[in-house]
């Protein structure tokens, strides 16, 4: 008896303690924030920055989520990990995050539901169109609004949440979107938080790419920076207001006062985007059907960004894959027949994963691009490539006579034996000035100026192609209209051009490293489906099988340890 009674004491006594410990355990836990994560890809950490921002907020952010209901199975994985990233966000900010998932189709009946969507489009937000299966078992064609809207202080900003790289299967578009969300909505919280926004500048005054020509990606900018057009024009504090500035296209050679500006523009901490084109071709020449010669572009600027440690080669790069541009293919005197062709000087440059600017981004159109180098010996300046051309590709030099001729000659595979042909430079560090040790009052009489030699720390990107960043222009009755940047008008296809351009401008406008957000990794781990089909018995065994033969064995094992126990305490006694 007295065995029987302490026992139970002990068991009791053991039973107060565990709850004691948990109860203490929470009452700790409640004033003290941590979490762990334990997953490989550290999928569930958010980085530095995006706390700092949302401990930051001074008042509620709002997020309305437009994915809900009935979805397929990868939107409804997409949906659980914005959750998580959202639940996350609300840890951090407590109540200056709130966050809510709709179903677009519960918003109104049948009748009002396309102006509901119409009034989704509208803010901002992109449909798609999946199949889903009803609760009758078939499968019909829904449209969902794979995105959010955030609302602070009567703002409201919408965000696409859903990557759509046609280069990717429908999963992998998932996972890249599940990677992106944390910078996706942080960004937006930052932009839509921020009172003032950002300045930049295309210069001109050297017939640069017009605002006809470039009239897509400004209005895309607009919405995260003010954008201004300066001509510089020998005035030495025309780009001081300016955090960063766009040199798209110049077509004359830029005057040495213009360079100085510039040059002294960067010494004291500006960020440059140069689109230039180291040979000058002229496209209408080939519309017309005519031969048009290639030749070097003078614009008086090799000297420049070779000091800063860069080189752009005159020259023009071939490339296996390229873009396809209609050619008629009907004799003299019939009626025009366009067909498309392969256009060897259109490369379709694939975005690398290694670099935030150009992670998950959809192939990028360029026409007649150059081979670009780094050059110098400055350990102050840190250069690296960004876009390259594809394992086949040869290189053009110039003079050259390019006509649509060429098309028809054919097309000798052997001869493209460069491979992965960097076209666009990045740069960062201190940079050296390019008129160190030169007289600047013959270059700008009358003028002073605060000279600086070396630059405070700053970055730049060159591209060795002006078109990656000019839209099409379609002239009407009515006036021009602007094409979206990237837009191929033959083959229908949207390429990532305008998506490179903005996140260029991010980069080098961004000191917080928000963009580096984008570098997250989150491996995709998806089931062979041709041997999950082979061995889906075996599977079916062991899942439905094995977890009962387990329980049987412990149960048996757990009672014969009980039966040896009990019985040796009762001879004992």
């Amino acid at each position: 008896m007295s065995f029987t009674v302490s026992n139970r004491y002990r068991s009791f006594k053991s039973l107060v303690t565990v709850v004691l410990v948990l109860v203490l355990f929470n009452i700790v836990s409640s004033f003290l924030y941590f979490r762990i994560d334990l997953t490989e890809d550290k999928r569930y950490t958010i980085q530095p920055v995006t706390k700092q921002i949302l401990k930051g907020l001074d008042d509620i952010v709002v997020i309305r989520v437009y994915l809900d209901g009935e979805l397929p199975t990868g939107f409804v994985r997409m949906r659980k990990a914005l959750a998580e990233t959202l639940n996350e966000f609300k840890v951090i900010a407590g109540k200056k995050i709130k966050y809510e998932f709709v179903n677009p189709y519960e918003l109104a009946n049948d009748k009002a539901t396309d102006k509901v969507f119409k009034q989704l489009s509208d803010k901002g937000l992109n449909p798609t169109n999946v199949h889903v299966r009803d609760k009758e078992g078939a499968m019909i064609q829904r449209i969902i609004f794979p995105g959010c809207i955030l609302v602070y202080r009567g703002k409201e900003m919408a965000v696409n949440l859903l990557k759509n790289n046609p280069n990717l299967s429908g999963d992998e578009n998932i996972n890249l979107s599940i990677q992106n969300f944390e910078y996706a909505i942080i960004d937006a919280i930052a932009q839509v938080t921020t009172s003032e926004k950002q300045r930049i500048a295309f210069i001109q005054g050297h017939d640069e790419l017009d605002e006809f020509e470039t009239g897509d990606i400004e209005r895309e900018l607009a919405q995260f920076f003010e954008v201004d057009r300066v001509v510089i024009n020998g005035d030495p504090d025309a780009l001081k207001p300016y955090k960063a500035v766009i040199i798209a296209g110049p077509k004359e050679p830029i005057p040495e006062a213009d360079k100085l500006i510039i040059d002294q523009y960067i010494m004291n901490g500006g960020r440059t985007l140069w689109f230039i084109d180291p040979v000058k071709v002229s496209i209408d020449s080939l519309a017309a059907g005519a031969t048009t010669l290639a030749f070097v572009n003078q614009l008086n600027l090799d000297d420049m960004l070779f000091r800063y440690g860069v080189r752009l080669n005159p020259m023009l790069v071939q490339d296996l894959q390229c873009a396809v541009i209609p050619v008629n293919t009907a004799l003299a005197g019939q009626k025009p027949k366009f067909v498309p062709a392969p256009w060897l000087y259109y490369p379709l440059l694939v975005p690398p994963d290694n670099h935030p600017i150009t992670k998950g981004l959809n192939l990028i159109e360029a026409k007649f691009i150059s081979p670009i180098d780094t050059v110098g010996m400055n350990p102050k300046v840190k250069k690296s490539f960004l876009l390259y051309t594809s394992a086949e590709s040869k290189v053009i030099r110039v003079p050259a006579l390019i006509s649509l001729q060429q098309i028809s000659e054919g097309i000798a595979r052997y001869e493209f034996r460069n491979s992965y042909i960097p076209v666009v430079a990045e740069l960062q560090g201190e940079f050296t000035s390019n008129f160190k040790n030169r007289p600047l009052k013959t270059i700008l009489p009358g003028r002073n100026i605060d000279f600086v030699e070396q630059s405070k720390p700053t970055k730049m990107i060159v591209v060795a192609d002006a078109d990656i960043i000019r839209n099409d222009i379609q002239r009407r009755p009515n006036g021009a209209y602007v094409i979206p940047l990237g837009y191929d008008r033959f083959t229908n296809q949207t390429f990532g051009n305008k998506e490179l351009v903005v996140n260029m401008v991010k980069y080098l406008c961004d000191d917080d490293g928000l963009l580096q957000l984008k570098s997250r990794n989150v491996k995709l781990r998806l089931l062979n489906r041709k041997k999950a089909v082979a061995e889906r018995l075996k599977w079916q065994v062991i899942n439905t099988v094995a977890p009962s033969l387990v329980l049987l064995l412990l149960g048996m094992g757990w009672f014969f340890v009980r039966r040896k126990k009990y019985t040796f305490g009762h001879v004992k006694k």
